[in-house]
């Protein structure tokens, strides 16, 4: 199985933010730059079965910019939240075993630090709009590779 990871995408900062974090939303300029990514996203034929999002408003933003852009449905879960980690992808997995490409959308530092578990002892460092592959070689031990780590500025060429 193929697992992207799409980090949300340029959000309001949390110093300019009176409300709760859990409502924070993308800029205007992060909106349209996702917009932009997204486009760059749909010529890439990914080929998704589905696209799970986090909860948190700046993800599901980010999400819905992309589910429309490749005409499919984004859906909320909310393991892909702040507390992102490898079993809480395990679980993810569990109800996606007949998946061959998933897009998950949520947070750093949590992204970066599961694909850096995933593909051995590795640390990476996933930009706000970053998209990163990793093909799973075996789900049961939670191992795979890095097929792609593309920075948002590559995408909105």
């Amino acid at each position: 199985m193929k697992i992207y990871f799409l980090r949300h995408g340029v959000a309001v900062e949390p110093e300019d933010w009176k409300g709760n974090d859990y409502d924070r939303p993308l800029t205007d300029d992060g909106r349209e730059r996702m917009r932009r990514e997204a486009k760059a996203i749909r010529k890439l034929e990914l080929k998704l079965d589905a696209i799970l999002t986090s909860p948190l408003l700046r993800a599901k933003e980010t999400a819905d910019i992309v589910a429309r852009e490749l005409r499919m449905p984004s859906k909320e879960d909310e393991r892909l939240g702040g507390d992102f980690d490898v079993p809480s992808l395990e679980a993810i997995l569990q109800g996606c075993a007949d998946l061959k490409a998933l897009m998950l959308v949520g947070h750093e530092p949590s992204m970066s630090s599961v694909i850096g578990r995933l593909i051995g002892v590795a640390r990476i460092d996933l930009k706000k709009g970053g998209l990163a592959c990793v093909e799973l070689a075996d789900a049961s031990t939670m191992t795979g590779e890095l097929h792609s780590l593309i920075p948002p500025k590559v995408l909105l060429l």
